[in-house]
């Protein structure tokens, strides 16, 4: 009896080395995240990677607040609030000058950081010079037409704008572990028809960054460095790949400075222009905030201001729309020419993401309140009258 239990254990060793031998990358993974958890990944974790070569231009001028007319009280109350959320870095910028930072954990303006979610921004802005390059045909292109394996799939009906908008309609993405993510996409069922179902998982934004790829004829970070990052003058950043020579994901794992981050929001703010050079043509920046038909909350890979989460206080302004991934959060508020940067852990489930941008909002001299406009309701600003 104790051979026939000795032999059952071997085999059953024999049997767990040979999974792990064959996708040995997915299986390191995997314990990765069981010792530090989803939400603490170590750097090491996502590789292999891939260079997105910069231009490593000189960062954006700074300014007091005083002369760009916001509160400095404002500033400090709101990197307060952000210190007792185990924030990394707080930064304000207006008119394209640095008027606050304020960081903690070490860091400073050049610290190199794993941006999660927003670097889906980032492919977005890049699909946008792709259309306007003439390598991807239209927004509307179904992407059947610029992936082979999809073209005489019902699945090949998803539009460009489908995967901007997270309505792909495909079932739940594959485990981002794995090796070969592409092809595990590829393999994906669709529970939805493309754009009624917005879902916000890996598998929209990565494939966005696939149909970029083989639009362009160019791997993903060669053609973000030269569409996008250098020509903001950002530095060298870095994409995760799912295996050596792999593709490359865009829903997490990009590391890039956070200040580079305030250069991406200038080009939000100034409709695809950044110092004088059009990026990206005018248009598209107001197609990516349009709201998504399934879901009017977001735009394309943006959260709009319009309707506020539960738990939350509504933005001062309504115009504000936020750039967010993990707990890092880019507020951007188009009739101020305010951007504020923070990054940091996963905020506390006390966590008020309206605290900060309201605080700066209503420091700003300049800023007329809506109620205060021309044809408001003037009792509004007199409660009980």
């Amino acid at each position: 009896m104790k051979t026939v239990i000795r032999w059952i254990a071997l085999a059953v060793v024999v049997a767990a080395v040979l999974v792990i031998a064959r996708e040995p990358l997915y299986w390191l993974r995997r314990l990765t995240v069981a010792v530090h958890g989803s939400a603490g990944l170590p750097q090491s974790f996502y590789t292999p990677r891939v260079v997105v070569r910069g231009s490593n231009q000189p960062p954006a001028p700074r300014e007091t607040p005083a002369a760009e007319q916001l509160d400095p009280t404002a500033l400090q109350n709101a990197a307060d609030y952000a210190e007792k959320q185990q924030s990394r870095a707080l930064i304000v910028t207006r008119h394209g000058y640095i008027v606050f930072e304020k960081y903690w954990q070490g860091s400073n303006l050049d610290t190199v950081v794993e941006s999660a979610g927003l670097g889906r921004v980032v492919a977005a802005l890049a699909a946008g010079v792709a259309i306007s390059e003439r390598k991807i045909g239209w927004p509307e292109e179904p992407i059947g037409y610029l992936i082979p394996a999809l073209s005489k799939d019902p699945r090949g009906e998803i539009t460009v704008r489908n995967l901007l908008h997270m309505s792909s309609g495909l079932a739940s993405s594959a485990s981002p572990y794995s090796t070969n993510i592409m092809s595990r996409y590829l393999e994906l069922p669709s529970e939805a028809p493309p754009g009624q179902r917005w879902l916000d998982q890996a598998v929209d934004a990565d494939l966005l960054g696939y149909v970029i790829q083989t639009a362009t004829g160019q791997p993903y970070a060669e053609y973000l460095s030269q569409a996008i990052w250098a020509r903001i003058g950002a530095g060298d950043a870095w994409l995760w790949l799912d295996g050596p020579g792999g593709d490359a994901h865009v829903d997490s794992g990009f590391f890039a400075r956070q200040g580079d981050w305030l250069r991406v929001a200038e080009l939000l703010l100034q409709n695809g222009n950044y110092q004088g050079d059009e990026v990206i043509v005018p248009r598209w920046i107001p197609q990516l905030l349009q709201p998504v038909k399934s879901n009017p909350n977001y735009g394309s890979y943006v959260r709009l201001g319009t309707h506020p989460a539960a738990g939350m206080s509504p933005y001062e302004t309504n115009d504000v729309f936020v750039v967010e991934g993990g707990g890092n959060r880019l507020w951007l508020v188009p009739s101020l020419q305010i951007a504020i940067l923070r990054t940091g852990a996963q905020p506390s489930s006390d966590w008020d993401d309206g605290r900060i941008p309201n605080l700066i909002v209503r420091g700003a001299h300049d800023f007329i309140p809506p109620a205060a406009r021309p044809g408001a309701d003037i009792r509004q600003l007199v409660p009980n009258h």
